[in-house]
This record gives structure tokens, C-alpha cells and sequence, in this order.
């Protein structure tokens, strides 16, 4: 297995919650585009050899990157779903990234990535045989609704985890993952609910609980406070 990984980004997604034309990933924060926050928190790291861009067949706000720094950028054409998108991604890896070798999947929008966390899932992940994804436990008290909107029950948080990214599966168990629930016509939300789905175990990796996802204007305020606090 190679020292080096790859990563990839699904980054076809509208944000239809987050509302407004453009994308959020291209939205400006700190003099730059959120996913550019988010290919240089990746591409910083010197495991990470390179990225691959999933894009929307009509993204006309793609600014065309075919590298970053001193590495590659990549990008190729998702789908109508994350996990379309992140399967065209694998699929448009360079040759040479083997079947058995590691890949990084990423939120194009979750730009507040910690190098410290991204090391730790690194180490942690590649020593695993499975894999490896960052993660937060569930620290408030949980309630479940009735459909009168009213409480019903509470619910105990213990050994629950808010699943985030990055997720670092193996090439060839992840394209399979992600056929095989497509082919069952299971929409997966994250990558490791498809390698669930074949009985397989990622390891969670506690990260920072800043590791957000931009899905809000209310997010976009904080990630550039946090910008602020870096200067």
C-alpha cells in the first residue's frame, strides 16, 4: 500500500437548503470560494497526493483548478446523488491508485477541516483493514416526536456519533459498497453507511466538533469567524 492518498469531493449538490443561485461551495468566505477552503485544509496535509472534483454536468461556477499548489486537481462529472457523485469520483482516479489503496472522501463544504484531525484519521484509518471516519459523540439530550410534534420518549445517547468527513474506505470496497446500495436502490447518506451495508465495521475517529458542514447562512458566518480567528 502507498504512503500517499487521494482524495475525492463530491461537489454536484445545489444546497437547495441553503437557498440563493449559487452553490454553496462557491459561495466567497475570507477572499475565497468555500471549496477552495476546502481542497487546501485536503491538499495540505503531505499524505494527500492529489483530489478529485466531482462537478455538475452544467457548474458554471467551477473555476477550472487543474492543481493547487503542487498538486493535481481532477475533476469529472457527478450525478444526481452524493453518492453518484462520489462513485464517478473513485471511478476517475488516476491509474495509479490500486484497488486496495485508501481514498478520502470529503464535503465540498465542510471547509473548517483540522490538519491534526486529518493526520489522526490517516494513522488511525490505514491501520485498519476497513477503514476509518471522523466523528463527534452525541453530547445533547435526544427526544423523539410524536407526530403532534409533543415528546413522546428520550432517548439515550450513549455510543451514539455524529457521523462527519472525511471518510477513508479502500478504493475497490467502496466502488462495490456504493454499486451494491445503488443496486438495491438504497439512497446512503454517508460512505460508511454503504460499507455497513456489506457487514463491514469503520473504526470512529473523534475529531473537533468544528468539523461543520456549511448548510445554513448561519454556518457561513461562523466558518468565516473562524476565518477571523486564524488571522
Amino acid at each position: 500500500m502507498s504512503s500517499a492518498v487521494w482524495a475525492v469531493v463530491p461537489a454536484a449538490g445545489r444546497g437547495t437548503r441553503f437557498g440563493g443561485p449559487t452553490p454553496k461551495q462557491y459561495l466567497q468566505a475570507g477572499g475565497q470560494l468555500v471549496l477552495a477552503h476546502t481542497l487546501a485544509a485536503l491538499l495540505g496535509n503531505p499524505a494527500v497526493a492529489g483530489v478529485v472534483v466531482a462537478i455538475a454536468e452544467d457548474d458554471a461556477d467551477w473555476p477550472g483548478w487543474a492543481a493547487l499548489g503542487d498538486k493535481p486537481v481532477i475533476s469529472c462529472i457527478g450525478g444526481a446523488s452524493r453518492a453518484q457523485s462520489v462513485l464517478a469520483g473513485l471511478l476517475s482516479l488516476p491509474e495509479s491508485v490500486r484497488a486496495d489503496d485508501f481514498v478520502l472522501v470529503h464535503d465540498a463544504a465542510r471547509p473548517n477541516l483540522r490538519q491534526s484531525d486529518l493526520s489522526r484519521l490517516l494513522e488511525v484509518g490505514r491501520a485498519d483493514p476497513v477503514g476509518a471516519i471522523l466523528a463527534a459523540p452525541v453530547r445533547d439530550t435526544l427526544k423523539r416526536a410524536g407526530d403532534d410534534g409533543a415528546i413522546d420518549a428520550s432517548e439515550p445517547r450513549e455510543r451514539l456519533w455524529r457521523a462527519f468527513t472525511p471518510q477513508m474506505f479502500r478504493r475497490h470496497q467502496l466502488v462495490r459498497a456504493l454499486q451494491q446500495a445503488s443496486a438495491a436502490g438504497v439512497e446512503v447518506t454517508d460512505e460508511a453507511m454503504a460499507m455497513e451495508r456489506l457487514g463491514l465495521r469503520p473504526l470512529l475517529v473523534e475529531c473537533a466538533e468544528d468539523n461543520f458542514k456549511i448548510t445554513t447562512p448561519a454556518d457561513l458566518a461562523r466558518f468565516e469567524f473562524e476565518l477571523s480567528r486564524r488571522a
